[in-house]
């Protein structure tokens, strides 16, 4: 069952979905003209997940993110301006510019990892299921043995775990039908016996609600939950992939779901919101971007000296 949520929530919501978007589509932007380094995955199309998980966490919850973290951790509350500096490698990013994209760590907000590993994450959140921890992964991490282990031991201890599994159907390169006879992701929890929910991952409210009821589990000492969200990255599987693996009517149908497009068209259809307030949200969630942008690229680079710093060996 759906909350009834105000004015103020509702337009937070809209405000996080489109500070991703726009924190996305920004570092996309200097990607192309090289001013962000190395390989970058992004989830244009998936903004709906990590807002509707993330906004029922508490600052000290903890989040793992998968190799496309941008837009959880900025859910959960990082921001802008030292993400964008950690991608553009620079000294005032979240890790002083030595870890990028895929490595990012933002521990004062709760984002203790990401990883470039499929999988990588699962194992990170069951130790730091202390309080409630979210673990994001894609289906593709269903097949690693991570994946098992980690399902296996947070039921053995009853760790207050969410598994959120950002189905976009594809494992990289390869449809899910390729890679599993597994159908539904969520199956697999019911072996380990964890209750899990199978939902519409693009619908901003159901991901929401759904992870109200996972945290309220996990609070309540009940133990994990699978959450699967069906969603779709409307980007390849890194800036530059020609996706040549998809067709082009598919992404066209992906397109008709857009997260934002659809939470939108409820705002005005539902709740009478004004389209100046939809658009004033837009706007500001924009500009905030730009003002990362000019943080990260006016920011000083590392100090060569600084290399061996924060390592153990």
């Amino acid at each position: 069952m759906r909350e009834t949520l105000d004015r103020e929530t509702l337009l937070s919501l809209l405000s996080t979905m489109w500070t991703i978007r726009a924190f996305e589509e920004k570092v996309s932007e200097l990607y192309a003209r090289v001013q962000i380094p190395g390989l970058l995955h992004l989830g244009i199309g998936q903004e709906a997940t990590a807002t509707g998980v993330c906004g029922v966490l508490r600052e000290d919850d903890t989040l793992v993110g998968s190799h496309r973290p941008h837009g959880s951790f900025i859910a959960k509350g990082a921001a802008p301006g030292p993400l964008m500096a950690e991608l553009a490698g620079r000294a005032t990013g979240y890790c002083r510019g030595k870890a990028g994209s895929m490595h990012l760590v933002a521990a004062e907000k709760g984002c203790l990892s990401a990883t470039g590993i499929v999988g990588g994450g699962l194992p990170l959140a069951l130790g730091a299921a202390l309080a409630v921890a979210v673990v994001f992964f894609g289906d593709g991490a269903a097949n690693v043995g991570a994946f098992h282990e980690s399902l296996n031991l947070a039921s053995l201890w009853a760790l207050p775990v969410i598994f959120v599994c950002e189905n976009n159907g594809y494992a990289e390169f390869t449809p899910t039908s390729a890679h599993t006879r597994v159908e539904q992701m969520v199956d697999h929890a019911t072996l380990y016996r964890i209750p899990g929910e199978r939902i519409d991952g693009n619908d901003v409210l159901e991901v929401r609600a759904a992870a109200r009821r996972a945290v309220e589990q996990a609070r309540g000492g009940g133990g994990p939950t699978f959450v699967e969200c069906l969603t779709y990255r409307l980007r390849g599987h890194y800036e530059g992939d020609p996706a040549k693996y998809r067709e082009l009517s598919e992404v066209a149908e992906w397109k008709a779901r857009d997260p934002i497009a659809r939470f939108i068209r409820h705002l005005t259809s539902e709740i009478q919101m004004a389209e100046s307030e939809i658009q004033d949200t837009e706007r500001f969630a924009r500009r905030r971007v730009e003002e990362a942008a000019r943080f990260a690229l006016e920011s000083a680079w590392p100090d060569p000296g600084d290399v061996t710093s924060h390592v153990y060996a």
